[in-house]
């Protein structure tokens, strides 16, 4: 830092402060919302047994963990999201790899990806609850049917938009198709990866809630169904709430994990 231009260390304070203003603006907006929220409830502008109150979700939280019931819960859904998500990166990526290493393979199965991928997935969970069994195996197949093809075709895409030049001359120099591929392709692509991480956050979660409505005995979706039909909307709002907080941490351990990548790249 010392050896640093003053013009230098005038453009990373900037940006420290920039961070500082984000990171302050979101918490405001957040801490707003839930206080007018809370205020409109108590007010009897919205009516709470509809649309709970942040303090009628703390306190259900609070029950939860005293019946012993809220991480069993948590931690149910957050495996199956875990396990769906990093088996639709990994699938998604190796089935990526083959499609670009044969192009005979890519234009053959072209159509049935973009077929799959239009088709709406949650209609296929009943058959899967039939094929699988009712369990997590069931959610998990769920999850990876939403987030699969998304991952192929964004990875592919990105495989496909890397400056053939680059290859060429890796290809020039007698390079083989496994060294171009771990030298030149999968380095190149680490930011579309990344991206699809991003993406499969998201989606992981759908899948995973959407399988938990269906089938599941247990979990976040388990309990917002229940609480649904028998209309606990403070155990439905506390759900949501829990699963956005959860959703929130997942994705800054994809930010996170970009963040070390780059690091190690640069170094």
């Amino acid at each position: 830092m010392s050896n640093s231009s003053p013009e230098h260390r005038a453009y990373l304070k900037k940006v420290r402060q920039e961070k500082v203003k984000v990171r302050v603006t979101q918490a405001l907006i957040l801490i707003i919302a839930l206080g007018l929220w809370e205020i409109c409830a108590r007010a009897g502008i919205v009516d709470p047994f509809i649309t709970s109150q942040p303090s009628r979700v703390l306190k259900t939280m609070i029950n939860l963990h005293q019946e012993g019931v809220l991480f069993h819960h948590i931690a149910i859904t957050c495996m199956e999201t875990i396990i769906g998500f990093i088996l639709g990166t990994v699938l998604g990526t190796m089935i990526a790899i083959v499609l670009w290493w044969s192009e005979f393979i890519s234009k053959v199965s072209e159509p049935y990806l973009v077929i799959l991928n239009s088709l709406p997935k949650i209609a296929l969970g009943p058959i899967f609850i039939v094929w699988i069994g009712a369990g997590p195996a069931a959610i998990i197949v769920m999850t990876l049917a939403i987030s699969l093809i998304v991952t192929i075709l964004e990875v592919l895409n990105g495989f496909l938009s890397i400056d053939q030049e680059k290859i060429k001359l890796v290809q020039t120099f007698g390079g083989t198709k496994i060294q171009v591929l771990t030298k030149v392709l999968l380095p190149a692509s680490f930011p579309t990866i990344v991206n699809a991480l991003k993406i499969n956050v998201g989606l992981s979660w759908v899948g995973v809630i959407v399988g938990e409505f269906l089938v599941s005995k247990a979990g976040l979706g388990y309990l917002i169904v229940y609480g649904g039909q028998v209309f606990k909307l403070d155990l439905v709002m506390t759900s949501v709430f829990i699963l956005g907080i959860a959703a929130a941490l997942m994705y800054q351990g994809v930010v996170l994990f970009e963040k070390i990548l780059v690091k190690n790249s640069d170094s």
